[in-house]
């Protein structure tokens, strides 16, 4: 959601399309400054929590955050931003914040995972003592982005000193784009079973519930609206209806156009069988 006129205003918007769940960015996205939180932003942020009642609450990453650089003023810039980001969403009192693993730029994958390992320690040891967590999204695979693949996560998970601080945000179009097939029954439950042999679905604390615009393997990130893609309906319903993830946030990364949340949120709630 929006946070544009003030963050609080993220989850009146929120309220107004139906949501339960919001995810949204502490920050403009797209810059590196920003103004400092006040105490006044925290307070309007919780009192609108408590009218509208919409838990949990979780924020994504700024787009230019780079854990993964292999320069180190990049790599040194990148870790002082997300630890901006970090000691917001801890005031806000967010549940965690999702941020892309990076872009090793050529350095190649095995460096790319340390430089990413290095960032995610370094951040634990500044944030010591904060309740609100990292969550690394999957990626679509495209250029030299690190997390593609479940076993790229995973061997940033198992390196980590502090690995109770992290978890795993799911998301569908990039799951597709990275060559995982969830269209089907087999299909999905082959991507589930990958998914626990490596990072574990337990680690699995958000999903992006995402159509896709390019196809299966094109390592494309082109976000679609729900059934409107080349995932389809299947897929979304196997996820809606799957008990492991019964308690975990889904939210929208679905193009902006006119009242398509509330389009897409109706599409979603009919896939979802009632309670047994």
């Amino acid at each position: 959601m929006s946070i544009a006129g003030g963050l609080h205003l993220a989850l009146e918007r929120g309220k107004a399309v139906g949501c339960s769940v919001v995810q949204l960015f502490v920050k403009n996205q797209v810059q590196w400054a920003a103004k400092p939180l006040t105490d006044e932003d925290v307070r309007l942020f919780k009192k609108a929590q408590r009218a509208t009642g919409i838990r949990p609450v979780f924020a994504h990453a700024t787009y230019l955050i780079n854990l993964a650089a292999p320069a180190e003023h990049e790599w040194a810039r990148a870790v002082h931003a997300f630890g901006d980001e970090l000691e917001r969403a801890e005031a806000l009192g967010l549940s965690f914040v999702v941020i892309h693993p990076g872009s090793h730029k050529g350095s190649g994958i095995e460096a790319g995972i340390s430089r990413i390992v290095r960032a995610l320690d370094e951040l634990a040891s500044r944030t010591r003592g904060f309740r609100v967590k990292i969550a690394l999204e999957n990626t679509a695979g495209a250029g030299h982005t690190v997390g593609a693949r479940f076993e790229e996560l995973q061997a940033i998970l198992e390196r980590l000193r502090a690995p109770g601080r992290f978890g795993i945000c799911l998301d569908t179009c990039h799951l597709l784009a990275a060559g995982y097939d969830l269209r089907t029954a087999d299909g999905y439950a082959r991507t589930m079973e990958r998914c626990d042999q490596t990072v574990g679905v337990a680690s699995v604390v958000a999903f992006h519930l995402n159509d896709a615009k390019a196809p299966l393997g094109s390592g494309l990130d082109r976000h679609e609206h729900i059934g409107r893609g080349h995932i389809g309906l299947a897929a979304f319903r196997l996820i809606l209806n799957d008990r492991r993830f019964q308690r975990v946030p889904m939210v929208l990364e679905t193009p902006k156009d006119d009242d398509a949340d509330v389009k897409n949120l109706r599409t979603l709630r009919r896939l979802r069988r009632k309670s047994r």
